[in-house]
């Protein structure tokens, strides 16, 4: 990890701005998902809080930027985490719903800082596009039914 003034490592990143807490929020994210980590913090005040914390998220780079009040995170914009198995999505869903997180519907929640998140199974992708247009509505009827996504559920939708 590097420490700099003001210096960017990416070019190009997703930027969540946040009432506070970016070093916070950007450690928590990188402890639940594999080849994350903290690339950079800028500490306008070497005593102080990062303003900025660059980080990487599953091999994407993300950066949190301290600094507003009255910021309100809505669903138009997500990080949205393509899950393998129902034992991944479980453990993620309940780490992010944890201390104050909130879930929602058909795959969606909202943490504890308040970032809306899409925790989608392998499996609905290609339960809904897998050429039967019938088993493809039941699944997403199904869909609509679910806070977290069950796999066995979506399964049994499309089999029906």
């Amino acid at each position: 990890m590097n420490e700099s003034p003001m210096e960017f490592a990416a070019k190009a990143r997703t930027c969540l701005f946040l009432n506070s807490d970016a070093e916070a929020v950007a450690d928590f994210y990188v402890s639940l998902l594999p080849d994350s980590r903290i690339d950079n913090l800028v500490r306008p005040d070497p005593d102080g809080p990062a303003l900025v914390v660059e980080f990487t998220l599953c091999g994407a780079p993300y950066m949190t930027l301290n600094g507003n009040n009255e910021v309100v995170s809505t669903h138009t914009f997500s990080i949205s985490v393509l899950t393998e198995d129902q034992t991944e999505t479980d453990a993620l869903w309940k780490a992010l719903c944890a201390d104050g997180g909130e879930p929602g519907q058909c795959g969606w929640l909202r943490d504890r800082f308040g970032v809306h998140w899409q925790i989608v199974p392998k499996a609905l992708p290609r339960l809904m596009s897998g050429g039967d247009p019938a088993a493809g509505a039941r699944v997403q009827a199904a869909l609509m039914q679910m806070g977290k996504i069950d796999i066995a559920g979506l399964e049994a939708a499309a089999a029906a």
